[in-house]
């Protein structure tokens, strides 16, 4: 509903517009080579996803933005009217048969004729030349009735005509017939009423009724006009058109669109005045058109008796070009003294504006050739033409004594009276004297080619040269010659190449392939103009830039062209999307946007001129989903699994999801999208889920193909991009690879069961072999156990005496070491006692009192460091390790013992001799008797019992 109150403001806008207007709407022919149907087309139709449905004579034409099919009655039959419910049935009426195209659960359409349901006295048809849809009812309608059916398509009644109905119309929702002889009447519960005086067109044949006020009607007849009823009486209406008039359709913005047999198309407005006339000559391929329809984007589609065309009224662009009589690519044009001059490669043409309209286009004499710029210079048009400069006087063109290959005029700065023309050679000055532009002289020092100059506010001239770079020119007083500063690459600029200067906002600016730029005077050097960043890329290169007479920048780039609209507040807003249309036709010479006036423009076309105009950008692109059209099983042949006519776009269930074989996992899906004339530059994306990760990039290819797709759940989304950069709801489609035979559940339950029986059977072979070699394997075992333990003992044995005889080995070592110790120890004192002796000799033959002291002192400090505790705690560890821990045992069980006991005690248990002891332990033979004693009573040991024998026992 949002889109149909945009519509009508819209083409409110459009339409009225045409009447002042210049130029044809783009437009579209279809040939029936092209739709591969029937050369007549009946009536036209779409669906609410965009689809286009045609009744041709070869059946039911159905177009989806990019290719053409065609269903065919099962009769063969001409389909002769189509109309389509909200739900996406397609019914149509025929030759002797009528129904519906209904898709089935595999997308594709089938035929349900509703012909079975009559009873069976009016089966017997004929021509069914209409079909109407209303909220309650279907109307099928013959010559000689009108069959009713509900809309669960269920027969009701008939109606029949006393005499012969001549043609049938549905206005605001009611079915009206023209009855020979009787006139128009109306359905009205259930029965046909004749209107009040309805008998007038009786003897007419009616071709349209249309709904012009509330008590007012249009109706139209096809040989004897039109006429006004306010069901009591008929007038012409106000149009003096004498025209065949096969159809009338109201479009929603109130134009009135009439199809004629001998004069194409013709628009009105609501008061009868032609707005535009399209015909063979204006447009259209044939002028015959025998239906009319206006689609959800606004535009005009043309049943011919050979062929279709759309018409697209809704762009705000339209043509200027050999179907308006103008010959040749758009250079140059501007409006002046109310007329259109257009300059193009043969020359300039001429179009007048008046109240009542535009004059056919014309060409000015003595202008052809190449034309590069039409100017108004103080109320005198100038052109720049490949011949020199000319000016246009009482419709013809007086060429200007001077130099040939102009490019271009502009008034000097602070000479109104002269004028600086660029040429193919250097800079020249004309002169308006009076009436007349004379040639002056051209500028000395300079002679490279000028198409595009510009002065800035100090009277400095701006050269540029397309490959060269940009020049700064400085005349001197005389205005004969010019200083030349050169600027290139040193000086900030990019590269030498495509470099052009533009006054823009009272300044100027610089284009280059690198981005916009501007002249820093100061530095002396060009730097980029932040003015343009919020609208365009650093590197946007722009070939051509314009400002309107109301502040609007237009443009055209290498990528896109547009407008950059001023807002009441200084501010700017972008419009490129909808001149992406307009990128391949421009003129790609020499690129150029002519001013006509504030808003509107004429873009230069490699045919003639495109018009635009700001006032009438309202257009919004029409946004229609996404359709997965087919989708084939790939092989030797490809066969159609969905025929893709299922709306909204079919969704199976998780039970009904399209289950496909192994051995014919090869699919392709063909997608498109219903926008109309757009088919050259959708763009799409796919991505197959359960293979990929995502979608891939834009391509323009409509069609997907997959092979050898693994067993899985997959499901496949597509996205489409039109010409104006909208991406359209994504259409999805899911199906199932099933895995191969011996890769699917039952195989494998096959395979579980044959692995169990096999796993049985080698269980059993396995265990009867391992019981009889666990038998053998037990017998030897035990043979093998008996011969170990024999050889285990006789191992134990002998270890056992290695293990006693190292013990002894060990122990005889250590008892050697601990003898050589002791007798160490006894060598040393002895030694040590016969050193003292020997110095008590001294001492007492000696009668030196000092030296005997001295001697003394060395005696005492023998006796007192004499067998020191450092070799008794080596001794004692030697003593334990070979007597096995008797000191600690020893001292453990008689702790009062003193530490020259405990030293006997081990001299006794290493079998000392008394002298030996008496050495040991610095003291006399009776010494070590006494004690002897002493350790005896300490141990408690009786008299019978031995010392020696007690100490070696413990």
């Amino acid at each position: 509903m949002k889109r149909l109150s945009f519509s009508l403001v819209l083409f409110f806008l459009v339409n009225c517009a045409f009447a002042q207007s210049i130029g044809l709407p783009f437009s579209r022919y279809y040939s029936s080579q092209e739709y591969q149907g029937g050369i007549q087309n009946y009536a036209i139709t779409q669906n609410a996803a965009g689809m286009i449905y045609v009744a041709n004579n070869y059946g039911l034409i159905e177009f989806d933005g990019t290719t053409w099919r065609r269903y065919a009655l099962p009769n063969g039959a001409k389909v002769r009217h189509v109309q389509v419910d909200a739900d996406g049935a397609i019914f149509i009426s025929g030759q002797g048969d009528f129904g519906a195209f209904l898709p089935d659960a595999s997308g594709q359409l089938s035929f349900e004729s509703l012909k079975t349901g009559l009873p069976e006295e009016i089966r017997n048809l004929e021509e069914v030349w209409k079909v109407f849809i209303t909220e309650e009812n279907l109307f099928f309608c013959t010559y000689e009735r009108i069959l009713v059916f509900d809309r669960n398509r269920t027969f009701q009644y008939s109606l029949e005509s006393e005499s012969s109905f001549e043609s049938f119309h549905l206005s605001h929702n009611i079915l009206m017939v023209n009855e020979t002889g009787s006139g128009i009447k109306k359905l009205q519960d259930g029965a046909l009423v004749g209107l009040n005086n309805v008998d007038f067109f009786g003897n007419l044949l009616v071709t349209g009724i249309l709904q012009l006020t509330q008590n007012k009607q249009l109706i139209f007849t096809r040989d004897n006009g039109i006429f006004t009823t306010n069901g009591a009486e008929e007038e012409p209406w106000g149009t003096s058109l004498n025209l065949t008039i096969n159809a009338a359709l109201m479009l929603r913005n109130g134009t009135i669109a009439l199809a004629t047999q001998l004069d194409g198309l013709i628009l009105l407005d609501p008061n009868g005045k032609e707005i535009m006339r399209l015909d063979n000559e204006n447009g259209l391929n044939n002028n015959s058109i025998i239906s009319l329809f206006e689609d959800l984007s606004g535009n005009l589609w043309l049943g011919h008796n050979n062929g279709i065309t759309l018409v697209q009224l809704s762009l705000p662009f339209t043509k200027v070009n050999q179907f308006s009589g103008l010959n040749g690519t758009g250079y140059h044009a501007t409006f002046f003294d109310n007329k259109f001059y257009y300059g193009t490669n043969n020359g300039v043409y001429v179009q007048e504006k008046s109240t009542s309209g535009l004059s056919d286009i014309s060409q000015i004499a003595n202008s052809a050739g190449q034309v590069y710029q039409i100017k108004a210079i103080q109320n005198k048009l100038l052109i720049a033409h490949n011949d020199g400069a000319f000016q246009i006087e009482q419709n013809a063109a007086r060429r200007i004594e001077g130099p040939g290959g102009i490019w271009n005029f502009q008034t000097l700065r602070g000479h109104q009276d002269l004028l600086l023309v660029g040429s193919y050679i250097g800079l020249h000055l004309f002169e308006i004297n009076g009436e007349k532009v004379i040639y002056l002289r051209q500028i000395k020092g300079f002679n490279e080619s000028s198409r595009i100059i510009e002065q800035d506010e100090k009277g400095n001239i701006w050269v540029a040269h397309g490959y060269k770079g940009l020049f700064k020119l400085q005349l001197d007083s005389a205005l004969e010659k010019a200083t030349v500063t050169y600027f290139g690459h040193d000086s900030g600029l990019p590269t030498t190449m495509l470099n052009n200067v533009w006054k823009i906002n009272n300044r100027l600016v610089f284009t280059t392939q690198a981005g916009i730029f501007k002249y820093n005077e100061v530095e002396n050097k060009f730097e980029r103009d932040d003015f343009f960043t919020p609208y365009f890329d650093e590197g946007f290169l722009a070939h051509y830039l314009i400002e309107d007479q109301m502040g609007n920048i237009f443009y055209i780039g290498e990528s896109e062209s547009g407008v950059l609209e001023k807002k009441v507040d200084g501010s700017y807003t972008k419009h490129f999307q909808v001149f992406n249309k307009l990128l391949p036709i421009l003129n790609d010479d020499l690129q150029n946007i002519s001013t006509i006036q504030g808003n509107e423009v004429l873009f230069g076309a490699n045919e003639g001129f495109i018009r635009f105009s700001l006032n009438e950008n309202t257009y919004q692109p029409s946004t229609f989903p996404t359709l997965i059209r087919a989708v084939y099983l790939t092989g030797v042949t490809d066969s159609l699994i969905f025929g893709g006519n299922n709306y909204p776009i079919h969704t199976k269930s998780q039970n009904e999801i399209l289950k496909i074989p192994y051995q014919k996992a090869n699919i392709r899906f063909e997608s498109s999208n219903p926008v109309p004339n757009n088919e050259k530059d959708l763009q799409f994306q796919y991505w197959l889920e359960g293979l990929e990760s995502g979608y891939g990039d834009w391509i323009d290819k409509r069609e997907k193909a997959y092979t050898n797709l693994r067993e899985g759940n997959y499901t496949f989304h597509a996205k489409s991009k039109n010409l104006y950069g909208e991406i359209s709801e994504v259409a999805s489609f899911s199906f199932e690879i099933l895995p191969p035979w011996y890769r699917s559940k039952a195989a494998y339950f096959v395979y579980f069961l044959i692995l169990g029986l096999l796993s049985f059977v080698v269980y059993k072979i396995i265990e009867k072999r391992y019981q009889k070699k666990e038998q053998m394997i037990k017998s030897a075992s035990t043979k093998v156990i008996q011969e170990k333990e024999t050889e285990l003992k006789n191992t134990q044995a002998e270890f056992e005496k290695l293990k006693t005889e190292k013990l002894k080995q060990e122990i005889q070592l250590k008892d050697k070491e601990l003898a050589t110790a002791t007798m160490h120890l006894i060598t040393k004192n002895g030694f040590i006692d016969h050193m003292r002796n020997n110095l008590n000799a001294i001492t007492k033959k000696s009668k030196n009192q000092e030296v005997k002291n001295e001697i003394q002192k060395v005696i005492k400090n023998i006796e007192k460091n004499f067998a020191g505790d450092q070799d008794w705690e080596q001794f004692e560890i030697h003593f334990d390790q070979v007597h096995g821990d008797f000191m600690s045992r020893f001292k453990k069980e008689y702790p009062s013992l003193s530490p020259q006991e405990i030293k006997l005690s081990a001299y006794l248990r290493m079998n000392l001799s008394t002298k030996e002891i008496a050495y040991l332990m610095n003291i006399s033979v009776r010494g070590v008797e006494i004690a002897r004693y002493r350790l005896r009573k300490k141990l408690h040991l009786e008299r019978a019992e031995n010392l020696q024998e007690y100490i070696l026992k413990f």
